[in-house]
């Protein structure tokens, strides 16, 4: 199982002084994230994007390609790129970009996101949501599939003839699919035979299963090997050495940050009590000792059967030397202990 970091570059106010950090330090940050990350054995970094004040980078891409140069082995996604919002032709070019630059480590998680300020900012309409990913899905794996593309849409003028370059060192280009919790998404991701991203942040991991099962069968109805997909899972969590520490750290700021949203969306208040309940054997906040999240991890193996884990570290604003410090605890205590058991457990070759 490969694991991995994913960040939304976050500038939410600090919760012990109420001031929001300026977007160039956390993006600078995001950079130093990476290289650590890769240093501690990590395999991926995924970076969000948004277009909000308390969010730094609208522009992923041109993140992972700094953190690209400065690096060699730990590969780069986006999660998710807010297709329904972009152009296909541009998200291609980016990322096949970043894939010359990081020497074939590029990766497109594409999503209908969460939140909504990317469709006024670039003039979509919030009644074409579901056409509207759909459509330039389609265009993107065209794109993906030939180097001429001729195609046509509804929200798009059309594409008769015309070269998309640069291409990208790997061919195909990954592009995945990130889901939050609805049946028809992970159906598509199937369907079409892409990888599949879930984003796990509240209840229980282990009733995601049906949703992975029902990824799976529609990937072997389409003619895929469900085998040969990949499944990944993106959840909020925290290290430090020891509980107490973890949870005294990584508490204030998560409260801070899911207060806010839920502001904004009518949820209940996020409290002491929430937090527990979410970091608890079976919840899906991933916040502990290195202990405490390895014994997590392999449950959440077991229950979804996972190819990749990406653990969201800081929710809200936080102190850089805890973030990095978690990524390293993560990178060399988790990731070594997760492989030596799933190691153990795999069968014997046989003969």
């Amino acid at each position: 199982m490969e694991i991995g970091i994913s960040s939304f570059a976050e500038t939410t106010r600090d919760p012990a002084t109420g001031a929001m950090m300026e977007h160039p330090q956390r993006l600078r940050e995001v950079v130093e994230e990476i290289v650590v990350a890769e240093q501690a054995g990590l395999d991926v970094y995924a970076l969000g994007e948004h277009h909000r004040r308390d969010y730094a980078a609208s522009a992923p891409a041109v993140v992972l390609a700094a953190g690209a140069a400065r690096t060699e082995r730990i590969r780069l996604s986006s999660a998710v790129t807010v297709l329904s919002s972009d152009d296909p032709v541009r998200v291609f070019q980016d990322f096949a970009t970043l894939d010359g630059i990081s020497g074939g480590r590029a990766e497109i998680i594409a999503g209908r996101g969460s939140f909504i300020e990317s469709f006024p900012l670039f003039g979509y309409s919030l009644d074409d949501y579901d056409e509207l990913f759909a459509e330039k899905l389609d265009l993107l794996l065209a794109i993906r599939a030939s180097e001429t593309v001729t195609w046509s849409g509804k929200h798009r003028p059309p594409i008769s003839g015309l070269g998309v370059y640069p291409r990208p060192v790997q061919d195909p280009l990954p592009v995945w699919i990130g889901v939050g919790g609805s049946p028809g998404s992970v159906v598509r991701a199937g369907t079409l035979g892409l990888p599949l991203a879930v984003a796990i942040i509240g209840g229980m991991p282990e009733q995601f299963a049906p949703l992975v099962e029902l990824y799976r069968s529609a990937a072997a109805e389409a003619g895929h090997d469900p085998a040969a997909l990949p499944v990944a899972v993106h959840s909020h969590g925290f290290l430090a050495p020891t509980t107490q520490e973890a949870v005294d750290i990584h508490y204030p700021s998560t409260a801070m940050a899911m207060n806010t949203i839920g502001r904004e969306r009518g949820w209940g208040t996020y409290d002491r009590t929430s937090y527990d309940a979410a970091r608890s054997p079976r919840g899906a906040l991933f916040a502990g000792s290195p202990a405490e999240v390895t014994e997590k991890l392999l449950l959440l193996h077991d229950n979804l059967g996972l190819d990749r884990f990406l653990l969201h570290v800081s929710v809200g604003t936080m102190a850089h030397r805890d973030v990095l410090q978690a990524i390293e605890l993560l990178g060399t205590e988790v990731a070594p202990a997760v492989r030596a058991e799933l190691a153990r457990r795999a069968p014997a070759p046989a003969g």
